[in-house]
């Protein structure tokens, strides 16, 4: 049958929609585009925000609108969280963010029979990590590696721990394993991924530390680089600093979350450290590699956030020299202890976004011009136009270079300028 998957929110979401895609292609389905006609459409959702499950109905309802006579199956965050509201949405199924072979089988089962069907757990009772098979998004450049589910972090503002529930990881062997088959594939970058990854191993058998994971990937990736998803501060410390720069597969970015730059608000936030852990990560990162890239997440506007508390946010980020931030304006979360707190006015919260995005564009500047005169190891990916190819180096800033076949291919690249928020680079001698 023709089946049309549209994908909301994370990494860890899409990763799964591919994982998802490549059975559904095993087992004889076609992939269809999700704007066209299909015999079932699927919405993989994200419920991190209220904007998050506005936009999850609206692909819901607009798949039920396009084909009144194909099956509509929503799976992800939004159903598992709000099980009554996508029942009433006019879906044939609705399941939750685990099982997914068996969610595709009720697909095909729902496909037959046209007989709706919940299939729903409680996710804070899970015990067991499914294993998806990894790939990449483009095809034999860039493969993902999911190795962690669930998180147990529970901060005020966040509905992901019962939406995915505890930790739960990928064993050692198994991620090698993994590893093995995407280096024989061809890809040539890898990127370690979870819901929150820091926190890998804990529930394994003699709890090894994310440490002890990458170091067995980069044994058994050869020659593919390495990349890391977001991690949680704490994990940096003098012994991953060491370990992880004796990897030379290892990428020199590391991507820590903030959420905000003022101790008050992070206590409010339910986050597990202070703005002098952070500070204390920053500076054995850059200690430790050769003018590493590290970049953030901020939410300004956090209930009660005062613009004292914002002022400090914004002198921590200036310390910081972050090389990339992404900005978010808080969104009250429903069921979340952070929405019942007092809310900080929207206009002032568009301003605060506004200041703080201002302030991430002069580092992200600042930060690409120190990489002029330096030469980087560039994946190139895609044709750019113009007899140009774009890439993204190490420390995953984007490079454009001339060259006609170039794709899928690392090349040292010296870096000769800046435009428009990207690098220009030549390729370099041998």
């Amino acid at each position: 049958m023709n089946i049309a998957i549209y994908t909301l929110g994370c990494k860890v979401n899409q990763y799964e929609t591919a994982a998802m895609e490549r059975e559904l292609t095993r087992r004889g389905h076609v992939l269809t585009p999700f704007e066209g006609p299909a015999d079932a459409y699927v919405v993989n959702t994200c419920s991190v925000t209220a904007v998050s499950d506005k936009k999850s109905r609206q692909m819901i309802r607009r798949a039920r609108k396009r084909s009144p006579a194909a099956v509509v199956a929503v799976c992800g965050c939004y159903p598992q969280t709000h099980p009554e509201d996508a029942a009433g949405l006019d879906v044939d199924l609705i399941a939750g963010t685990g099982d997914r072979m068996k969610f595709l089988d009720l697909l095909e089962s729902a496909v037959r029979e046209r007989a709706p069907v919940v299939a729903l757990d409680r996710a804070l009772d899970r015990r067991t990590f499914e294993a998806l098979p990894a790939g990449g998004l483009a095809a034999r450049t860039r493969a993902m590696l999911k190795v962690e589910d669930g998180c147990v972090n529970f901060c005020s503002y966040c509905i992901i721990p019962y939406a995915r529930g505890p930790v739960r990881s990928l064993p050692l062997a198994a991620a090698a394993a993994e590893v093995r088959r995407l280096r024989e594939e061809g890809y040539r970058e890898l990127v370690i991924t979870g819901i929150e990854i820091s926190s890998w191993g804990r529930d394994l058998p003699g709890r090894p530390g994310l440490m002890d994971l990458v170091e067995a990937v980069c044994r058994e990736a050869g020659d593919l680089r390495v990349r890391l998803g977001s991690l949680e501060p704490r994990t940096i410390t003098e012994d991953f600093c060491r370990r992880g720069a004796a990897l030379p597969g290892l990428c020199p970015h590391f991507h820590l979350s903030l959420q905000s730059g003022c101790d008050a608000t992070l206590g409010r936030m339910n986050r597990k450290y202070d703005t002098g852990r952070y500070r204390e990560s920053v500076a054995l990162l850059n200690a430790c590699f050769d003018r590493p890239a590290v970049t953030t997440d901020l939410i300004v506007g956090f209930p009660g956030e005062t613009e004292a508390e914002f002022a400090a946010t914004l002198d921590f980020v200036r310390q910081c020299a972050f090389a990339e931030m992404h900005i978010f304006p808080y969104s009250i979360r429903p069921g979340t202890p952070a929405a019942a707190m007092e809310q900080v006015p929207g206009p002032v919260k568009d301003r605060r976004a506004g200041e703080a995005a201002a302030l991430a564009a002069e580092l992200h500047a600042a930060y690409l011009h120190a990489c002029v005169g330096r030469t980087l190891s560039v994946l190139y990916e895609q044709p750019a136009g113009g007899g140009l190819c774009q890439g993204h180096g190490e420390n995953y800033m984007t490079v454009l270079a001339a060259g006609e076949n170039l794709r899928n291919q690392v090349r040292p690249t010296r870096i000769t300028g800046v435009r428009d928020g990207l690098l220009l680079g030549e390729l370099a001698e041998v």
